[in-house]
């Protein structure tokens, strides 16, 4: 199992249980030698952790806090079970020390995420035939990072995230003594399976409890079915050592459960009865008779006197310092170092072949300079004569773009013609009738030059006396 802070465990702590929209919690203080319970509560929350913002989330976790008086901030939580995913390995015989990283490559095989968007823990058993083996849990770093955020916008400080089922009792040793137990939920039922010092199964069984107006109803066929199909994946060796079913939860739902699968269970050979409470570290465990051995109970039991379950998941805290050095320390920075190093080594050989090539090049610009010289004396001449002969002169092209639009036979005259800043044209004329008119108009338009062509005021019928301007657009004069 993960080691947990060494931390001395506070003296009120309190824990919490999320179950879909419902939340639970009980929060004990240890005086004088025991462990008392101070505040229970349960209530449903009316937005998801995992799709709501978490401020708003933890604003309404404060709010039901407020209201059932709850001061206390430490808090161990019991995060669902079909959060998690479980795999299964058999542990080869390798050194222990090679472990861990066996563990790993298991872990990066067997689950579809990467490595870094999960959080893992593990639990470690023993066979009776001395085979080792480990189950490996994980949960998404996402869910995780939302859930403690919603929790520290509520005033909380959480101290532990762990699977409440696995603080419900203790992990013998034997591995000969297997046990299996069931939670029940607000809409499933929790199932582990404890057998040589470790968590040998891990199951939510969605659905195995249904709402039926105020009641709840227990399909105990599917329970038991589950029941089977888990026992069945198990190794040989460890299924023989499970003989005995312990059910937690609140007291009327666990009696039921008892009650309806005793039938069924005894034809597999099973024994199933209600949990009670053990002794945690040496204290007892206050339990009440209208709550029951809650995983909310077990929780805060356990941390509070020094004891926590075995699953972790709480995101670690790193100090500024300690990730400034492991940055700067790790593999992948000497990496970086070694590729900033030969990158400077390619700039610096880069500026050689540069100032290599230029050398070259001024070699040659001095054979050649001569020659530029006569040239640039031959365009400067070019220059000074050129718009004698350039037939692109601006005020010209316009006025003959303006003759080519009206008609020869003199229907269209034009009395005035304006050229402002070589594109601002304004032209006044008369015009024999409209119709002739709008032939102008119509050609200046089809005019790729012309552009903005606005027709002023007309006066009188036969002959007509117009105005109009346009805009003659920059770069689109004929060469």
């Amino acid at each position: 199992m993960i080691s947990l802070t060494k931390n001395k465990p506070p003296s009120a702590l309190m824990g919490l249980t999320l179950d879909k929209s419902r939340i639970e919690g009980v929060v004990l203080r240890r005086l004088n030698g025991a462990v008392q319970v101070h505040r229970s509560f349960q209530t449903s929350l009316s937005l998801d952790p995992l799709t709501n913002d978490p401020e708003l989330v933890g604003r309404e976790i404060r709010n039901h806090l407020n209201e059932a008086g709850v001061r206390v901030k430490p808090c161990a939580v019991s995060v669902p079970l079909n959060w998690a995913l479980t795999l299964q390995t058999k542990i080869p015989a390798i050194p222990e020390a090679d472990v861990a990283d066996f563990l790993t490559i298991e872990a990066e095989k067997g689950f579809p995420y990467a490595p870094e968007d999960l959080f893992i823990s593990i639990s470690r058993f023993r066979a009776p035939n001395g085979d080792q083996y480990a189950t490996i849990v994980a949960i998404p770093r996402n869910h995780l990072t939302l859930l403690e955020r919603a929790l520290r916008a509520a005033q909380l400080k959480p101290l532990s995230f762990s699977l409440g089922i696995s603080a419900l009792q203790d992990l013998g040793k034997d591995p000969a003594f297997g046990l299996l137990a069931l939670v029940v939920g607000e809409s499933s039922v929790e199932l582990q399976v404890s057998s040589g010092g470790g968590v040998a199964a891990l199951r939510s069984l969605e659905g195995a409890i249904e709402a039926n107006g105020f009641e709840r109803d227990i399909d105990a066929d599917l329970i038991a079915r589950e029941i089977k199909i888990t026992l069945g994946q198990l190794p040989r060796e460890l299924r023989e050592t499970v003989r005995k079913i312990k059910v937690f939860g609140r007291p009327e739902l666990a009696q039921r459960l008892v009650k309806e699968l005793q039938e069924r269970l005894d034809t597999m050979g099973l024994e199933i009865g209600l949990g009670t409470a053990q002794p945690v570290n040496g204290f007892p465990v206050p339990v009440t008779s209208d709550k029951g051995l809650s995983p909310a109970l077990g929780m805060a039991a356990r941390y509070i006197v020094g004891k926590p379950g075995g699953f972790e998941f709480l995101p670690p805290r790193v100090s500024p310092w300690t990730q400034f050095t492991a940055r700067f320390a790790s593999r992948k920075m000497v990496s970086w170092g070694a590729l900033a190093g030969a990158t400077v080594v390619l700039i610096a050989g880069t500026f050689l072949w540069q100032q290599v090539r230029l050398s070259g090049l001024e070699s040659r610009w001095k054979a050649i300079q001569p020659q530029v010289t006569e040239l640039e004396d031959l365009q400067q001449r070019i220059r000074k004569f050129r718009p004698w002969f350039d037939n692109t002169a601006r005020t010209l092209v316009i006025v003959r773009k303006l003759t080519e639009a009206f008609p020869l036979d003199g229907a269209v005259t034009a009395k005035t013609v304006e050229i402002k800043d070589l594109s601002t044209v304004s032209c006044s004329g008369q015009a024999k009738d409209r119709e002739s008119l709008l032939k102008v108009l119509e050609r200046l338009r089809g005019a790729k030059e012309v552009a903005d062509l606005k027709l002023g005021q007309i006066r009188g019928n036969s002959p007509l006396q117009f105005s109009f301007d346009l805009r003659w657009r920059e770069g689109s004069h004929e060469n």
